[in-house]
């Protein structure tokens, strides 16, 4: 596949570059390098120890063999900005360094050795995308939004292939089943077949990086070719029975937007595991967040405790019982996570396990009339 500069864009070495991202901000990191002699670029898609990269070169391609290190999360990804060898250099260039990230969106791998997995860098939009072909999995979303949120990038949710849902009552009802679980997140229906809410998500995007997210046959392949405004991504049907479809999208890919901006669309993921996503989880449930700092006791767990805000909000209904199972188990998930990295909060876990069993067996003894 081959990744060309819009016309806008191959006119000019410093037009290039802006195209994709590059400030002044970005300019004041790389001076060390460029006193080295050295180029920048951003890289547009990696794979096999190489990468293509974005310079005013054009597109070049170059090893990554001096920037491989051994933090799973500190590797070379699309959406980087690196430092590369000049045009003239040994055959391959290599890319000699990276600039610090301003955002990261990671996830945790499937890998018994609890490895974090970065998936795109220095992105400003997540583009959640959910196929309306299949029941809303509300769950699922959370755990995108948490993920974003705690990389950085402003979250919205794209409802792909809303025109398979042709009562607008019925439309609006889904829509705001999931405003529900995603506050402070606009929330997009869009149809790339007719159009409809196409000119919204381009508004959104115009600006900065943005990032393609969801599981495979959600439509996000079908949704960058939109975007970009031409055919630059692979397509197939996804299944009647399940909606789920082919990984189209093997590699992460960008391309700069017609409008302005540019875009990375991702493979489609199967696990979305949370890394280090505390944060997050706090600001996709804001609410029970919020609720939290009106209980009695500052660690309350919002299980039996006295005075409890949570439980409260759950007992009137102003809380649904989903949501607080949802955010207990992401937290729950989350600190698992951390644990395997963490000696202190394995220590604090191991302290609480053990504080909470000195409680049941003395609970259990009061009932049985052994502790006076």
């Amino acid at each position: 596949m081959s990744f060309p500069l819009s016309p806008s864009t191959s006119s000019s070495s410093s037009s290039t570059l802006d195209a994709h991202g590059w400030d002044s901000g970005w300019a004041a990191a790389f001076a060390p390098y460029a006193a080295q002699g050295l180029v920048p670029g951003r890289v547009i898609r990696v794979d096999r120890g190489q990468c293509d990269v974005a310079t005013d070169d054009g597109i070049v391609r170059a090893d990554t063999a001096f920037v491989t290190p051994h933090d799973p999360l500190r590797v070379i990804c699309t959406g980087d900005w690196a430092a590369v060898d000049p045009e003239g250099a040994a055959d391959p260039r290599y890319v000699r360094a990276c600039l610090p990230r301003r955002t990261a969106f990671a996830r945790s791998t499937s890998s018994k050795r609890s490895e974090g997995q970065i998936l795109a860098a220095n992105v400003d939009h997540a583009v959640i995308t959910v196929s309306l072909a299949v029941e809303l999995d509300l769950g699922r979303i959370e755990r995108f939004l948490a993920l974003a949120w705690e990389s950085g990038a402003q979250p919205t949710v794209v409802l792909s292939k809303a025109d398979l849902v042709p009562d607008p009552v019925g439309l609006s009802y889904l829509v705001e089943d999931v405003e529900t679980v995603a506050p402070g997140v606009q929330v997009v229906p869009l149809s790339s077949a007719t159009g409809e809410g196409l000119d919204v998500l381009s508004a959104v995007v115009a600006g900065g990086t943005t990032v393609l997210l969801g599981v495979s046959g959600a439509g996000k392949s079908t949704l960058a070719n939109a975007l970009v405004g031409e055919d630059v991504m692979d397509v197939r049907a996804a299944r009647d029975v399940d909606g789920k479809g082919r990984h189209t999208t093997t590699t992460r890919n960008l391309f700069v937007l017609p409008g302005g901006g540019v875009l990375i669309d991702t493979p489609g993921l199967r696990g979305v595991g949370l890394w280090d996503a505390e944060t997050g989880v706090g600001q996709v449930f804001s609410e029970i967040e919020e609720l939290s700092g009106n209980c009695r006791f500052h660690d309350c767990a919002h299980e039996a405790e006295p005075g409890c805000a949570v439980s409260a909000a759950v007992e009137d209904g102003s809380l649904p019982v989903r949501r607080l199972e949802s955010y207990r188990k992401l937290l729950r998930e989350n600190q698992r996570i951390v644990a395997k990295t963490d000696a202190r909060v394995r220590n604090e876990i191991l302290k609480d396990w053990k504080r909470k069993g000195a409680e049941g067996r003395r609970a259990m003894e009061l009932k049985r009339g052994r502790v006076r």
